[in-house]
């Protein structure tokens, strides 16, 4: 039986090669998607469309979560994998410091998408996870969340909104690793690195392909993978 994945801001850049990959590795994966044409324009180019379905999900609707999860009950009885794929860089410039010119506006739909909806989604999500014998968790953070980086690195971007959400969804990922010790249930942070994205753009560094292959490989470990951890290709970073 194949294992099932939810994987949030499916419908382009990391989160369509993350399934691209997994579909590959024998996971039926449900793309979340916010704007369902475009979902379904981007499951279309994937090489194994009978491994993946569409589903429209946006993170700002927290409202929408309990029939998520009702859906994906119904449907599959379960989950393996949740990919906390999904969110939204708003400041800016990106070598420019916005703490003291974002709007509050900006901030809070940073947070709304980047943290409370994560939290939101996941803490609905967990009971189907526990109904797998290898669940898992994955929270698509940066390392521009990292506390230490931001102190030690003078160079380290200061795009406030971003940088503070994905601490706070760091912190969220080392609470519920504590809260699911006693269970089956891995849960970490992975920072892909700056990849080619929409959000990255093109003088990043890594394709899309390169920067998911890691975080599949820790996919794939399944109950041997570590639980409470910073991870970039493998190898941990400070909170």
């Amino acid at each position: 039986m194949k294992k099932i994945a939810l994987i949030t801001g499916a419908g382009r850049g990391l989160g369509w090669e993350l399934t691209n990959q997994l579909t590959k590795h024998g996971y039926f994966v449900i793309m979340g998607v916010r704007d369902e044409q475009k979902g379904l324009a981007a499951w279309e180019r994937l090489p194994e469309k009978n491994a993946a379905s569409v589903m429209v999900l946006d993170m700002e609707d927290q409202a929408s979560f309990p029939q998520v999860y009702a859906q994906l009950e119904k449907r599959n009885g379960k989950l393996d994998l949740l990919v906390n794929n999904a969110g939204v860089m708003l400041d800016g410039d990106l070598m420019k410091n916005s703490t003291n010119t974002i709007s509050a506006e900006l901030l809070k739909k940073t947070f709304d998408v980047n943290f409370f909806g994560i939290v939101a989604l996941t803490n609905t999500l967990v009971p189907l996870l526990l109904k797998s014998t290898t669940p898992a968790i994955v929270n698509i953070s940066s390392n521009m969340g990292s506390l230490h980086l931001l102190a030690t690195e003078p160079a380290m971007p200061k795009t406030f909104a971003y940088n503070t959400s994905k601490a706070a969804l760091n912190a969220y990922t080392l609470h519920l690793a504590y809260l699911l010790a006693d269970t089956p249930v891995k849960v970490n942070a992975v920072h892909p690195g700056w990849v080619k994205t929409d959000m990255g753009g093109d003088a990043a560094p890594l394709e899309a392909a390169e920067a998911v292959a890691s975080i599949v490989q820790l996919i794939l470990q399944g109950a041997n993978a570590p639980t409470g951890q910073f991870l970039h290709q493998g190898q941990e970073v400070k909170w």
